[in-house]
This record gives structure tokens, C-alpha cells and sequence, in this order.
């Protein structure tokens, strides 16, 4: 036997097969709608983890630049850009609204 749903796709049952396509579409929507906002949320998450993998490479940074500092008093050298790196950060606080 077939399914309802089956049926509407092939027999015209008047305004009953509208509400029912209307409602699946609807349904179909929310359901595409709702993944879209979870995949958004998620993408926090990534982000998250990537600025605490970021501040472990920014601490890093910091050791090594002292490390060059001291076996190099006299140097102006730049060992990271932190000048870029700011203005980055400055940008991500832009688009978040801070």
C-alpha cells in the first residue's frame, strides 16, 4: 500500500495536497534552518580552540623574543610582529561589535 505522503506526490487531492506540500516544505525549511544555526554555533567553538591555541604560540613568542633580547642587547630587531598581530586582533574586535 502506498504512503500518504506518496500518494500526494502523484494524485492531485486538491487544497489538502497544497496544505500538506506547504507543511513539508515548511517542515523541510526548519529542519535546514536549524542545522545551518547548529553548524554556526559549532563554528564558535573551532574558534574558541583556535585562540587558546593561538595564546600558546603568543607565549612562545614572548620566550623567544626575550631569549633574543638578552643575547642581544643592543639589537632592534623584530623577532615577532607584534605590530600585525595587534592590528589583527584590533580587526576581530571590529567585527565583533567590541
Amino acid at each position: 500500500m502506498y504512503r500518504r505522503d506518496h500518494l500526494c506526490q502523484f494524485v492531485n487531492f486538491g487544497d489538502r495536497a497544497n496544505i500538506y506540500n506547504m507543511k513539508y516544505r515548511i517542515i523541510k525549511e526548519e529542519t535546514e534552518a536549524s542545522k545551518y544555526q547548529q553548524e554556526r554555533i559549532e563554528a564558535f567553538d573551532n574558534i574558541e580552540k583556535r585562540l587558546d591555541d593561538i595564546k600558546k604560540e603568543l607565549r612562545q613568542a614572548k620566550i623567544e623574543t626575550i631569549k633574543v633580547y638578552r643575547e642581544q642587547p643592543d639589537t632592534y630587531a623584530v623577532v615577532k610582529p607584534t605590530d600585525l598581530i595587534n592590528d589583527f586582533l584590533k580587526d576581530i574586535e571590529t567585527l565583533l561589535g567590541k
